[in-house]
C-alpha cells in the first residue's frame, strides 16, 4: 500500500508535536511502522489519508461498539449542534444521561460526569481517600487507570509498549502511597493487607484486564477483592473505563455479578466523543461536592455534545440485543486467529473475554502482567505491519485489546483471517519465533 501522505503528516506533526501524536502509543513506535492518518470511518472500516481502507480493530480504543459513524449516534449530535456546543451550566440532557447510566449500572446510586477515563479515576481515588480518611491504594501490575500521578506505577498498556515502569515528574511521596500487586494474585492482596489494610482506601482493578491485552480475572479472584475490601472497609473500585457496557448492558460487575463500591465509567458513555463518569452508592457520592466537602469540577463535563452522543449509544446497547452476537463474532474471530498461528507454526495465545481479544506472541497461559510480557514483540510487529498491507488494522502495540463490534459481519472476519494466515506464514519465515 502507498502511505506517502501520511507520511509525509507524520514528518510534519514530528516538527509540532512531541512524537508527532498525542497520545503515545499511536506514534507506531513499538511496531516499526509509521502512523496511519485517518480521515474517515464508516462501520468497521476506517480510511487513511492515502485512501486506503482497512478493517478497524482499534475502534478508538473500545467505544465504537456500533460502528464508525453510527446513523443514531450522528444524529443525536446533529440535533445538539445548532443549538450549541457547551454552556457550563446544567442541561435536561445531563439529568437524562445520569437516569440511564443509574437504570443500568447495578451499583451505581449517584454518577458525576467528567471529560475521560483518566479524570474518573482520579477522582474516584480522590473520593475514596476522602470518604475513608487513609491514604494508600491498591493496583494491580499491568492495569492502567489513566495518567494520573498516583497510579503511574506498573500500569500497562502504554508504559509497557515502551518500557517504561513508572514517569519521572512523578515524585516519590505520591507513588509511595500505592502499592501495585500481581493482577489474579489473591494471596499477594491478602498479605498486604494483614500489614497496612487499615491504612487502605480502596482497592481499583480493571475487572477484565485489557491493558496488559485482554488477561481475564480468575475464578473467585473479583469475590475475594470485594470479601477483602468489605473485611478492612476499603472501598473497592470498579475501572470499567474499556469493560462497562462493552461485556453488557451493565458491564463487567453485572457479567461477573460482583457490586463494586465504586465504578469508573468511560469510552462508550460519549459514543466516541471525549467523556468519563464515576458513581456509586449515594451515601459515598453524598461527599462530593457541593453536597460534601471533596472537591471536584468541570466546566466541560457534561457537554451536551458527549450526552447526546452516550444516550444514544446506551438507547441502543440498553436493548441488549447485540451482546450475543458480538461475543459469537469475537470467539469465531479468535478461533480462527488460533488455528491460522497453528497451521503457520507460530506460538500464540488467544485470550478473550466477551467482544475483548488479545493475541499474544507467546506459548500460554496468559493470566498476568509477567506472563504477557514474555511476549514476543518483535514477531507481533512484523505481524502488525504485515497485517497493515493487507487492509486489516490492528492496536499498534502488543499490549493492547483488539475490539470486535456490531458492525464487523462475519465476511469481515473471513478477510480478516485469511490476511492473519498470510501475514503469520510471513512472520514464520522472517522471525522463526519458537519462545
Amino acid at each position: 500500500m502507498n502511505h506517502t501522505i501520511s507520511k509525509s503528516l507524520y514528518e510534519k506533526a514530528c516538527k509540532l508535536m512531541p512524537g508527532g501524536v498525542n497520545s503515545p502509543v499511536r506514534s507506531g513506535k513499538a511496531v516499526g511502522f509509521s502512523p496511519l492518518f485517518i480521515k474517515s470511518g464508516s462501520g468497521c472500516r476506517i480510511t487513511d489519508e492515502d485512501d486506503n481502507v482497512y478493517i478497524d480493530y482499534v475502534g478508538s480504543w473500545g467505544p465504537l461498539i456500533l460502528g464508525h459513524s453510527n446513523p443514531e449516534v450522528v444524529a443525536a449530535i446533529a440535533g445538539v449542534l445548532d443549538r450549541g456546543t457547551s454552556y457550563g451550566i446544567p442541561t435536561r440532557i445531563e439529568v437524562e444521561m445520569a437516569q440511564k447510566v443509574v437504570e443500568m449500572v447495578p451499583s451505581i446510586e449517584m454518577v458525576r460526569m467528567v471529560n475521560s477515563g483518566t479524570e474518573a479515576a482520579m477522582s474516584a481515588i480522590r473520593l475514596a481517600r476522602g470518604y475513608t480518611g487513609r491514604k494508600k491504594i491498591v493496583k494491580f501490575n499491568g492495569c492502567y487507570h489513566g495518567h494520573g500521578d498516583s497510579l503511574l506505577v506498573k500500569s500497562g498498556s502504554g508504559l509497557m509498549t515502551f518500557g517504561i515502569p513508572g514517569t519521572p515528574g512523578v515524585p516519590d511521596e505520591i507513588v509511595r502511597h500505592t502499592l501495585s500487586l500481581p493482577y489474579n494474585d489473591l494471596e499477594a492482596v491478602r498479605g498486604a493487607m494483614n500489614e497496612v489494610g487499615k491504612e487502605v482506601a480502596g482497592i481499583i482493578v480493571e475487572p477484565v484486564a485489557a491493558n496488559m491485552g485482554v488477561v481475564a480475572p480468575a475464578p473467585g479472584f473479583l469475590e475475594g477483592l470485594r470479601q477483602i475490601c468489605t473485611e478492612y472497609g476499603a472501598l473497592l473500585i470498579f475501572d470499567e473505563v474499556i469493560t462497562g457496557f462493552r461485556l453488557g448492558p451493565g458491564g463487567a460487575q453485572k457479567y461477573f455479578g460482583i457490586a463494586p463500591d465504586l465504578t469508573c465509567l468511560g469510552k462508550i458513555i460519549g459514543g466516541g466523543l471525549p467523556v468519563g463518569a464515576y458513581g456509586g452508592k449515594k451515601d459515598i457520592m453524598d461527599h462530593i461536592a457541593p453536597c460534601g466537602d471533596i472537591y471536584q469540577a468541570g466546566t466541560l463535563s457534561g457537554n451536551p455534545l458527549a450526552m447526546s452522543a452516550g444516550l444514544a449509544m446506551l438507547g441502543v446497547l440498553s436493548r441488549g440485543e447485540i451482546y450475543e452476537q458480538i461475543e459469537r463474532q469475537n470467539a469465531y474471530l479468535c478461533e480462527g486467529l488460533k488455528e491460522a498461528a497453528a497451521a503457520a507454526g507460530v506460538p500464540v495465545t488467544l485470550n478473550r473475554v466477551g467482544s475483548l481479544g488479545c493475541a499474544f506472541f507467546t506459548h500460554g497461559p496468559v493470566t498476568d502482567l509477567e506472563s504477557a510480557a514474555k511476549s514476543d514483540t518483535q514477531a507481533y510487529a512484523l505481524f502488525f505491519q504485515e497485517m497493515v498491507e493487507r487492509g486489516v488494522y490492528f492496536a499498534p502495540s502488543q499490549f493492547e485489546a483488539f475490539f470486535v463490534g456490531a458492525a464487523h459481519t462475519t465476511r469481515d472476519l473471513d478477510l480478516t483471517i485469511e490476511a492473519a494466515s498470510d501475514a503469520l506464514r510471513v512472520v514464520k519465515r522472517k522471525c522463526s519465533p519458537d519462545l
